[in-house]
């Protein structure tokens, strides 16, 4: 065996509930932090698992009575082991078991002879190591073998950043990732923003999918500002769309902020009134204040005047909604205050009477050619704007994607499947509440699990407001820093034996750190974040295209598609 020393021995435990370890008395119990990676060798198979809870012990109340003197190391020496301890729980995740024709004693786990290890399965735990079985660090190629690497040929495997206590890369399967809804979680200031980034970035670099980003506070499109110092040269970071010209489109629903910003290769998005249906007025009836009574009487305008019943609405007199509700059986008071509310869209500065060019059927285009959309808000980012404008949208895009999947299904041709779709929308608890998700398109969508080629990655500080059903289809969750109990409790909906997991999450730091558990990694697992800095964006073959002529940032953006396969 040659994983190096071990660190203490399995005495007690079960498969529930996590097993308890002795630690040697040549062990330090402050070298054992919450969230490591450990492996236990049992007498036939290798566990893998993670460290969730350190505790003391002592063998006698006696010594609590009367403790040594904290200089007198001589007695603490004499207690260190049989009558003072330290103790650590691990929940197994995953283990390695030899099949019958490989003898376990011939097997070394840390440096697999050729031909043993494809003898190997790994598995969910479905059992325990037996009393005494030793405990070791994990060591670079326990990580390999759980996680993978980026140079894997089967899978797309994207490093998303290390363990706490080790300089080895761990890896999330981006096939995996798309083929469910996800989710980026923690409170205000732990760095969710970079980390979406830095998980678009892989799924632009590997081509696992496309993506459509709703950028909310215009932050993954072009250039955003690192928190902390006062260097901006430092503090500037790159967007998607500097890192891959060309494959990165953005969108703005405010040109003059987009302007001011220096934004470059922009294209304007204008959605029209008679865009907006009912549906879409469901969910911002919120946000309008809008009675049951109103949306009874939404339903009468639309039946009358059609796609134009907004328009009508807002150019009638008062003579006129008296008139109309007379022939149509609606209710006065509430049209008048309908219209009332509703002129509240009349100051979206994306917002048109009726649109010539259709800028979503654009949109649907760009992606079916394989190329990425970022859609910035600019100052039209209050809750009211964002949610009507990423509705709409999405709605119609969702639309297409179920089209174009019943005609996959039916002609099994290749060439017919859409390209797996990633929509990425922040606030997400505004969408997926519990009042409004069997309203929404994105409660839809995170119930479908990709049968139509659409997920979204969710980014949010407030995961109790995510309805409980939707929370339990959530593929992969990547959890920073949270301090609320029940935003803590939400995050393992529907995730077993979770109590270790949950003392875990609460230790984490408050920068570059996360817990990674569900579809896309084998286990559950604390990183160190990757950083996203100029290392980052040479590591996946970036260039600075902010001081770039246009037409040299065109032929680079040709080249970019090119070397991708575009």
């Amino acid at each position: 065996m040659k994983s190096g020393k071990p660190l203490g021995s399995v005495i007690e435990g079960s498969l529930s509930k996590g097993l308890e370890v002795r630690l040697y008395p040549n062990v330090s119990v402050e070298d054992m932090r919450v969230g490591k990676f450990l492996v236990i060798q049992g007498r036939r198979s290798r566990f893998f698992g993670l460290l969730v809870d350190v505790a003391l012990g002592t063998s006698t109340p006696r010594i609590l009575a009367n403790p040594p003197h904290p200089d007198d190391f001589f007695m603490q020496q004499v207690l260190a082991g049989n009558d003072i301890f330290g103790d650590i729980t691990i929940t197994p995740e995953l283990m390695f078991t030899p099949s019958e024709q490989v003898d376990p004693d011939e097997i070394d786990y840390s440096s697999l002879p050729e031909g043993i290890e494809s003898n190997l399965a790994l598995i969910p735990v479905k059992t325990i190591p037996s009393h005494f079985s030793p405990v070791y660090e994990a060591t670079e190629d326990d990580f390999r073998r759980v996680f993978g690497s980026e140079d894997d040929v089967n899978g797309c495997k994207f490093n998303i950043g290390q363990p706490l206590d080790m300089e080895v890369p761990i890896c999330i399967d981006l096939n995996l990732f798309v083929e469910r809804s996800n989710g980026i979680f923690g409170k205000s200031g732990t760095g969710k923003s970079f980390l979406t980034r830095l998980l678009l970035a892989g799924i632009i670099s590997k081509r696992a999918g496309v993506n459509l980003m709703f950028d909310m506070h215009s932050e993954y499109g072009w250039e955003a500002i690192r928190e902390g110092g006062n260097d901006m040269s430092v503090n500037m970071v790159k967007g998607l769309a500097q890192l891959f010209p060309g494959l990165v489109e953005i969108y703005t629903l405010d040109p003059e902020s987009t302007k001011r910003r220096g934004v470059r290769n922009v294209q304007e998005l204008y959605l029209g009134f008679d865009q907006i249906e009912i549906e879409d007025i469901q969910l911002i009836a919120f946000e309008l204040n809008l009675s049951e009574a109103s949306m009874d009487n939404v339903n009468i305008l639309a039946s009358e005047y059609g796609k134009s019943w907004i328009i009508h609405l807002l150019h009638m007199s008062n003579e006129d909604i008296k008139e109309f509700c007379q022939d149509k059986q609606g209710n006065q008071s509430s049209i008048m205050a309908l219209q009332r509310k509703l002129k509240r869209l009349e100051s979206l500065k994306y917002i048109r009477n009726s649109c010539r060019h259709n800028y979503i059927d654009q949109i649907l285009q760009s992606l079916d050619a394989g190329k990425h959309v970022v859609i910035e808000f600019g100052s039209q980012s209050n809750m009211l704007s964002y949610m009507l404008a990423t509705n709409m949208i999405t709605r119609r895009i969702h639309k297409s994607y179920v089209y174009k999947a019943e005609k996959f299904l039916q002609s099994k041709n290749p060439s017919d499947r859409p390209n797996p779709l990633v929509i990425t929308i922040e606030e997400a608890h505004r969408f997926l509440d519990p009042k409004v998700v069997h309203r929404t398109i994105f409660g839809t969508i995170a119930r479908e699990m990709r049968k139509y080629f659409v997920t979204l990655l969710v980014v949010d500080q407030r995961p109790s407001g995510i309805d409980k059903e939707v929370m339990s289809q959530v593929g992969t969750r990547i959890t920073c820093l949270l301090n609320d109990d029940k935003d803590i409790d939400a995050i393992f909906t529907g995730v077993s034996g979770s109590q270790g997991l949950r003392s875990v999450l609460a230790k984490l730091d408050s920068k570059q750190q996360a817990l990674i558990l569900g579809y896309a990694v084998p286990m559950a697992v604390v990183v160190r974040t990757r950083s996203y800095d100029r290392q980052f964006y040479a590591e996946i073959g970036a260039t600075d295209y902010r001081e770039m002529p246009d037409d040299e940032l065109a032929a680079t953006a040709d080249a970019a598609k090119a070397d991708l396969g575009f």
